[in-house]
């Protein structure tokens, strides 16, 4: 487990570790994870310890997965720090986390090839005190062929319809201003989009997705799956933006799939083909996240 974002609370990182130990995992914590910015509190460390706690783990052998101990900000100011050709050539590493683990998974999903899992964090509130939040996780990592239909009870379609492609995404402000990157992946197109954030109004939910439609990003997506919208304001409004926006694309769209910063959510493979059902209300993957506790990495298992 290791911080590349903002700083981790040493209770909750407790709390965390021995959840995941009691599934008989062998937890293993970065040597910075303990760290806060000698100027900037709102960072986990520096950049550069922050990089390094990540390719460490990422290039021992004996490491199975790398989960991040929390979001906040800060993965962008790390991540061009990251030697991605010794991680290329390194074995197949799975990654774990949200919010601001967007770059990431994108970063990883695009240069590595490998898929992700879009899931709670070690020290993440909802991880901590929701049992339905950690189980999931655990499932897809220990018995990933029950986690491959995804939905939840508010899921339903905003425009209906049925997509296949391959899922992406993430959080939606950091997908939006990673446009223009050397992390940011060309386009969408033939993609099952996903999107969520937390503590946006719907005017910057507008702003963000305003920038993906203009900069041609969203050009071609198959179909996009919405998470949750903790603190962004009422629902009635956040629903309205959505629809304004994406309707036109004439592409399915479902409501409130259950991902995200909720109080509850689901862990999403990323990278993975799957079929988007709005009228459903389901993403149904083709494929489970995980095959004998190994990372599918193409034909390379």
């Amino acid at each position: 487990m290791v911080a590349t974002s903002g700083p981790v609370d040493r209770d909750r990182l407790a709390a965390g570790v021995e959840i995941l130990r009691s599934w008989g995992l062998d937890v293993v914590t970065g040597e910075h994870i303990g760290d806060t910015h000698p100027t900037l509190g709102h960072l986990a460390g520096t950049d550069a310890d922050r990089a390094a706690d990540f390719q460490q783990a990422w290039l021992d052998p004996t490491v199975s997965a790398v989960i991040c101990a929390r979001g906040g900000y800060g993965v962008q100011r790390m991540v061009d720090l990251l030697d991605w050709d010794t991680m290329r050539a390194a074995p197949p590493t799975l990654l774990v986390g949200f919010s601001d683990i967007t770059v990431l998974h994108e970063a990883v999903g695009t240069r590595l090839g490998l898929p992700t899992l879009y899931g709670p964090m070690g020290s993440a509130a909802s991880f901590l005190a929701d049992r339905p939040t950690a189980e999931h996780l655990r499932r897809t990592l220990f018995e990933p062929d029950t986690t491959t239909l995804l939905t939840s009870p508010s899921a339903e379609a905003l425009v209906p319809g049925r997509a296949h492609g391959t899922t992406a995404g993430g959080c939606l402000a950091l997908l939006a201003t990673e446009r223009g990157t050397p992390t940011a992946r060309p386009s969408y197109a033939g993609t099952i989009l996903l999107l969520e954030d937390v503590n946006d109004h719907p005017y910057q939910l507008d702003r963000s997705l305003t920038q993906l439609l203009r900069s041609g990003a969203l050009d071609g997506v198959a179909g996009i799956a919405l998470g949750s919208w903790e603190g962004c304001g009422p629902l009635d409004r956040v629903r309205a933006v959505m629809a304004d926006r994406l309707a036109p694309l004439g592409v399915p769209v479902v409501w409130e799939l259950g991902f995200g910063h909720g109080p509850s959510s689901l862990t999403v493979p990323l990278g993975l083909p799957a079929t988007l059902d709005a009228d459903a209300g389901t993403l149904t993957l083709d494929v489970p996240a995980l095959t004998d506790r190994t990372v599918l990495a193409g034909g390379h298992q």
